[in-house]
């Protein structure tokens, strides 16, 4: 692995603790601050709504910056607004360095992905890009679980010392390791933004937000689907979330050598394809556990194989805007997050069992393919007009 594009996977790896370990920590933060659960959630949605404003904003900002001013700047305000959680005195505090640590997290992924397409041998850019999402499938394998230990048992405020230090070792990798490329363009910020009149750039956005948001209806309940529909013990839930992972870990390679190999098109078609399958697995077979740990693996597994193909057709969509438009994927794959998180939470408060939103996800997968068809014919078009 050239050690450039492991810079940009120990970033990932960084942004990937920063964002799901606290989710088990959040009892433990609760109760440190005296405050309640579903206040204390509200740190998440902080993180989320960070990342929708950051991601174009900072992209804005520092787009005639070169590539590695632009990364350790990034990287930079991750590992310093992380540290300032440590010593959060209260909830106030707390929600704002949250909302601030979420700000860099797109355009890092964003301006990230380009670099590593710049930076890859010819035909594997989707590969390349699956690097640095690897740190992000290796953040939910080891470095969730091992935070959230640490935050139960020790302190809530030591899961935020590790994340600093893989902070500081990813702005010092990057330093070190990452080659000085040159801006590409100077294009201004209107040029940038001409990229979101085409419909090309909304249909991408769509498939994003609606048909990889499917995950996020399977993902956001699955500790009580593990539990009241499978059988599992609490307990046994964090280990089951590492199996998730190691999915994840193998998915995002699979995903980007399909992408390099076939059409970023036909390759995301087929992801969400077997996904909407695999959800609809998941709703009808998730009572018997040996089955509900193969869907464990299998679902992670898919959902991000998706990651690297769907950043790749964005990229070879925007020319001219490839970073603002990388960045956007990100803002709408928070946006996914929210989508699958209330529209699969629908058919519970109807009273409907836990394994309910996996159907929500199959309809949102199908949506995606929809989407992903009439882009790939809108691309024909245009390349017919073009021969003529």
């Amino acid at each position: 692995m050239k050690k450039s594009l492991l810079t940009l996977a120990l970033g990932g790896l960084t942004i990937g603790i920063t964002e799901f370990v606290m989710m088990g920590i959040l009892p433990d933060i609760a109760q440190n601050l005296s405050i309640s659960i579903p206040v204390a959630g509200h740190l998440i949605s902080a993180y989320a709504l960070g990342v929708v404003i950051g991601a174009p904003l900072l992209v804005i900002i520092t787009r005639n910056f070169p590539p590695k001013k632009t990364l350790l700047i990034l990287a930079s305000m991750i590992t310093l607004f992380n540290s300032l959680s440590i010593i959060a005195p209260n909830y106030g505090f707390l929600f704002a360095v949250r909302l601030l640590s979420g700000l860099p997290h797109g355009a890092f992924f964003g301006v990230g992905a380009v670099v590593a397409s710049r930076l890859a041998d010819k035909g594997k850019e989707a590969q390349a890009i699956s690097v640095m999402f690897a740190g992000l499938t290796i953040a939910n394998l080891l470095g969730v679980p091992l935070g959230t230990y640490i935050g139960h048992h020790f302190s809530w405020r030591y899961t935020f010392i590790i994340i600093t230090i893989v902070g500081t070792l990813t702005v010092a990798s990057l330093y070190f390791w990452m080659p000085n490329l040159e801006a590409k363009g100077r294009e201004g910020m209107r040029t940038q933004l001409q990229f979101f009149k085409k419909i090309e750039a909304w249909l991408v956005i769509l498939i994003t937000a609606i048909g990889a948001g499917g995950l996020f209806c399977w993902i956001s309940y699955i500790a009580p689907l593990l539990v009241s529909i499978s059988g599992f013990d609490a307990a046994d839930v964090p280990y089951v979330m590492m199996l998730a992972g190691l999915g994840m870990v193998l998915g995002n390679f699979i995903g980007g050598k399909l992408a390099d190999r076939y059409s970023t098109e036909k390759t995301i078609i087929l992801l969400l394809l077997v996904m909407a399958v695999d959800l609809l697995l998941v709703f009808f077979f998730s009572y018997n556990q040996y089955v509900s740990l193969a869907l464990v693996f299998s679902t992670g597994c898919i959902a991000f194989a998706v990651a690297a193909p769907i950043q790749t057709l964005m990229i070879q969509t925007a020319v001219g805007a490839e970073m603002i438009a990388s960045a956007a994927i990100q803002a709408a794959f928070n946006t996914g997050n929210a989508l699958g998180a209330f529209l699969g939470g629908l058919p519970l408060i109807a009273g409907f069992s836990y394994a309910s939103p996996n159907l929500v996800g199959v309809t949102m997968s199908i949506c995606g393919v929809l989407f992903t068809v009439v882009f790939l014919q809108r691309k024909r078009r245009v390349m017919k007009l073009a021969a003529i």
